[in-house]
């Protein structure tokens, strides 16, 4: 019995030490740890001021409960309709660019040409670091109808002074859409690149002698290699599709456009921050009405994903 005592109580001793032995570990998990709890969960506590009238003067935790009178006001407003009907259009065109980045990278990675490649890569890949108020200026100059390239073009073609482009509420979903596809298309189809740079070269091998063609084995090889990955990033896509960029969209915004560049993240700012009123208590319900739809939506979409291709997330 002593003995049996005496071997737990080493075995104790022995496992104690080599926990301490690693405490550079855990000390280096802490950080990011730390991280996530200050920045990422102790914000969401915020979240009350969704369901109080907030007063400056109370406090957050101090200010009267009102239920859900905030999202009632959002809901009877007359912007509703169209802030949240841009905010899904919007979100639904832009997911339907998601096969470009899959399709420049399959076709890219047929080049043979090394030097050729690495070139089109570099030069693809310099938008993405680029800055929203830069990439915005650049499409103000762009499509500046005096001085700009298009306003130059119409004017030669036509011998007339084009139409503002900028202050085009019908044109301004394709501008919108369109330049973000050419700032990420190339960074985008990183990840799709190095997924088809880990299919076994033997496959190709085994197909070329079969006679098949580059197309063929792109379609039959490359495509089903990178399907999981693609499946994958799709619904995490999906999650945010209601995350109309705010910076972009504020900055392309005018008084012309409104009506097709008002969205839900510009609106929460005006409501909370740009208004004299400065309604938080309305601005945090509209803010979590777009979080509980990205949710609902990245749900339906893995368990969609799941029970068709088997891919999921969970």
């Amino acid at each position: 019995m002593e003995e049996t005592t005496n071997k737990i109580g080493c075995a104790k001793k022995k496992k104690m030490p080599k926990f301490l032995n690693q405490w550079q570990l855990y000390l280096f998990l802490a950080v990011p740890l730390a991280f996530i709890l200050i920045f990422s969960y102790w914000p969401m506590l915020g979240i009350q001021l969704a369901f109080k009238r907030f007063d400056i003067n109370l406090g957050m935790w101090e200010s009267p409960w009102i239920g859900m009178d905030n999202f009632i006001r959002f809901f009877n407003s007359y912007q509703f309709k169209r802030v949240l009907v841009n905010t899904v259009f919007l979100s639904f065109y832009d997911l339907l660019t998601f096969p470009v980045p899959v399709i420049f990278a399959l076709f890219l990675n047929c080049v043979r040409g090394n030097r050729f490649k690495k070139t089109v890569q570099t030069v693809t890949y310099i938008p993405h670091f680029i800055s929203t108020v830069v990439m915005v200026g650049l499409l103000m100059q762009t499509f500046n109808p005096m001085v700009g390239v298009y306003g130059t073009i119409y004017k030669a073609i036509f011998g007339e002074v084009a139409p503002d482009m900028m202050a085009n509420a019908d044109a301004f979903p394709h501008m919108y859409v369109w330049s973000n596809v050419w700032q990420t298309v190339g960074w985008n189809s990183i990840v799709y690149i190095a997924a088809l740079t880990g299919v076994d070269a033997s496959l190709h091998e085994a197909a070329e002698i079969d006679g098949a063609s580059r197309f063929k084995r792109m379609i039959h090889i490359d495509v089903p290699s990178i399907l999981p990955t693609a499946v994958m990033l799709l619904i995490i896509r999906c999650g945010s599709i209601m995350n109309i960029g705010f910076e972009k969209t504020f900055l392309m915004q005018n008084d012309l456009n409104l009506r097709a560049s008002e969205v839900i993240s510009t609106y929460v700012y005006k409501v909370g921050l740009s208004s004299a009123s400065g309604d938080f208590g309305r601005a945090t319900a509209i803010g979590l009405f777009n979080s509980l739809i990205n949710f609902l939506l990245i749900i339906t979409v893995n368990a969609i994903s799941k029970k068709v291709s088997e891919q999921s997330l969970w």
